[in-house]
């Protein structure tokens, strides 16, 4: 059974809404992402054995196009599941006729019967 790893939500002021979630609600960052061009795209900051992302808004790289709508919001639900379960989940969604979207080195992207995203990660452990 998977379980929680990330949520990603995307914001339209990134300093402001980590000056919220680090000195209000205490979390710490874990992780920062430049954008390209220079500034940040993205700060992971830590819950319990998960993270919250929170992604600039408009701020979509390569491949993830598809995935960055640039709007701010709810942009992704990601539950953790062991590099060792990808396959058995790749055959899982096929099975129930779940199209994989996208796929990352650590990813599987899937959308829910109302379009919202769902990740199944196992970051930053690589699959067999």
């Amino acid at each position: 059974m998977p379980d929680f790893h990330h949520l990603a939500i995307q914001v339209t002021d990134l300093p402001a809404c980590e000056r919220f979630y680090r000195e209000v609600l205490g979390l710490r960052v874990l992780r920062r992402w430049p954008a390209e061009g220079g500034g940040e795209r993205s700060v992971w900051l830590a819950v319990g054995d998960g993270f919250v992302a929170l992604e600039r808004a408009g701020a979509a790289p390569g491949p993830e196009v598809p995935w960055r709508d640039g709007r701010p919001g709810l942009h992704l639900l990601a539950l953790r599941i062991g590099p060792d379960e990808r396959a058995a989940w790749e055959e899982r969604l096929r099975k129930a006729g779940v199209e994989v979207v996208l796929r990352s080195p650590h990813t599987l992207y899937v959308r829910d019967p109302e379009g919202n995203r769902i990740g199944l990660s196992h970051w930053p452990e690589e699959a067999p």
